[in-house]
């Protein structure tokens, strides 16, 4: 075996090794305590859209409810 795959073979395996390290480490998560629950009513609020304009729970509900997603950004 080449040198060159040689080290290329120990770098995929220590990153495996990192990866299965890490994966073991994970702790569960209590969605429970994450935020609202599907079904869960929330409280009215007001929130400004992308254009400026205040809109508030009620302005969004429609005939049949509203659907809230919420969404995780690593930028935030």
């Amino acid at each position: 075996m080449s040198p060159m795959r040689r080290v290329l073979l120990v770098s995929l395996l220590a990153v495996a090794a990192s990866m299965a390290v890490h994966a073991q480490q994970r702790q569960q998560i209590e969605v429970s305590k994450l935020g609202p629950q599907v079904g869960a009513r929330v409280p009215g609020f007001t929130l400004t859209d992308q254009n400026g304009t205040g809109r508030t729970l009620q302005s969004l509900m429609g005939p049949r409810g509203l659907m809230l997603v919420f969404l995780r950004s690593a930028d935030w």
